[in-house]
């Protein structure tokens, strides 16, 4: 079995004997990785599907020939450390010798003392059948499976997911153009009603998906479903995010809204709720205290960031100093100076320069211990915010880049779209207007809330629109001195 590193290594930041605690920190010990069986033939797609959702190139596994070593080998990637996979490449389960391997390895995995261990999803994936050309959506093996589902499975979540939907609409094209619902016909006729009637099950849990560069389809609703299935089988009374559907959410790197989602989820489990108070914060300064709340939320997102930059000093000191002018006239903050970074037409001339002092000067206010003082409040709200926008508009930036690792051009240059942009202004502006109202506990959590959820994609595509044109693989000091 591949060892697996240690999934966060943050801990370090905090003091040893900090009471605080990161709330991802102890999730993370207790599951560190969604762990996803993928079951279909090859050549129906399993790679490319893997690669889309989880921004890896590969998974990686010690070269193993067909057998049991194979299903219950771990695949893993050192660009997403939230996932874990197990194929069943090599396997023909129509085979009964085969059929009873695959049984036993999910068997045992329901079994596991430990919830890391244990079986979390199981994706299904049949290549959609094209009319004419003699396929079959279930043969022997197939049908092996799905009588496994029925035998074996249990609560244990399965989803179906039809591939290749882009095959099929290209060939309905050219067959049928005159018949627009073929495409949906021949889905419902051919892939899902046969998939119910073998199984029984009318609500057995399916998605058609397309894979292929520029022809994606329904990626985002299997992202969707998977975190809707995975949070009802791992809950709690109290509706708190728990260990397993964070790892989902994190490995995942297709929906932004589903971080935003989990973020506020670990928020309100603890640190969010008494923004305006000294209970969860006795005796920390405030630098202390928005560390933790970094940590979580930066953690949700699961960047592939290899060097930490997302959680070092520099880029918090960035993020402490733009809060710090939240208390500030919008009209004090100026455009940070570029120092002619940029020709006429976007084209990268020189690095991406932010002033110094945004790295390491910092106000006194971070050293202060953490008190219940007028306006205390604003500053962790900013933090909460600006943070979560300056991240969103990172995960846009590299989504066509997810297997590549985050280089400080490519934060330097969001925290510059955003520093730059109204929507920062109108944010401090809204939490400055904030102050003077209703600022009880839960009115300021609600707020919060509904800054970091209201009006985000326009927000976001705007501000990556305006950037100019760079070389993110470029990894540029984070100052020139």
């Amino acid at each position: 079995m591949l060892q697996i590193k240690p999934v966060l290594h943050v801990e370090g930041l905090l003091p040893v004997d900090s009471v605080i605690r990161p709330t991802t920190v102890e999730l993370i010990h207790i599951c560190p990785r969604v762990r996803i069986l993928v079951v279909g033939k090859s050549g129906v797609g399993k790679s490319s599907l893997i690669s889309r959702i989880f921004g890896v190139e590969t998974a990686s596994a010690a070269n193993v020939g067909p057998g049991v070593a194979d299903i219950e080998q771990e695949f893993t990637s050192p660009q997403n450390d939230r996932l874990v996979l197990h194929d069943s490449r090599g396997f023909e389960l129509g085979d009964g010798g085969n059929y009873e391997i695959v049984k036993s390895f999910i068997e045992k995995r329901k079994k596991m003392p430990d919830i890391k261990d244990q079986l979390h999803v199981v994706w299904m994936c049949f290549q959609i059948p094209i009319p004419t050309f003699g396929e079959r959506l279930l043969e022997d093996a197939e049908e092996s499976f799905l009588q496994i589902r029925n035998d074996v499975l249990g609560n244990t979540l399965a989803i179906v997911v039809f591939t290749k939907h882009d095959r099929l609409v290209s060939f309905m094209r050219q067959k049928m153009p005159n018949h627009p619902g073929a495409v949906l016909r021949h889905l419902q006729e051919d892939c899902i009603q046969p998939i119910q009637e073998f199984t029984g099950d009318k609500n057995i849990a399916h998605v058609t998906v397309s894979s292929k560069l520029k022809q994606e389809y329904g990626l985002e609703e299997l992202i969707r479903l998977t975190q809707e299935q995975v949070s009802k089988s791992f809950t709690s009374p109290e509706n708190q995010v728990l260990a397993v559907p964070l790892a989902a959410a994190g490995a995942q790197r297709m929906l932004p809204t589903l971080k935003v989602d989990l973020s506020i989820g670990v928020g309100k489990q603890r640190y969010w709720r008494a923004l305006g108070t000294s209970a969860n914060f006795p005796g920390y300064t405030m630098q202390d205290c928005l560390l933790v709340i970094h940590i979580d939320v930066v953690s949700v997102w699961n960047f592939y960031d290899p060097f930490l930059y997302l959680y070092s000093k520099e880029f918090r000191n960035f993020m402490m100093n733009m809060v710090e002018k939240v208390d500030a006239p919008a009209e004090s903050n100026p455009p940070l100076p570029r120092n002619d970074t940029f020709s006429e037409g976007g084209t990268p001339r020189g690095p991406v320069n932010l002033p110094l002092n945004a790295f390491v000067a910092l106000g006194e206010w971070v050293n202060a211990t953490y008190q219940p003082m007028q306006s205390v409040h604003t500053k962790f709200m900013a933090y909460i915010v600006d943070l979560t926008n300056v991240l969103g508009i990172l995960f846009s930036l590299m989504a066509s880049i997810r297997a590549k690792k985050l280089t400080r051009t490519a934060i330097k240059l969001t925290c510059m779209a955003y520093y730059e942009s109204e929507w920062m202004t109108d944010t401090h502006m809204e939490i400055r207007h904030f102050e003077g109202s209703n600022t009880t506990r839960d009115a300021i959590l609600e707020k919060v809330i509904s800054m970091i959820s209201d009006d985000r994609e326009v927000q976001v595509s705007r501000a990556v629109e305006r950037m100019p044109r760079v070389d993110l693989d470029r990894d540029e000091e984070w100052t020139d001195s």
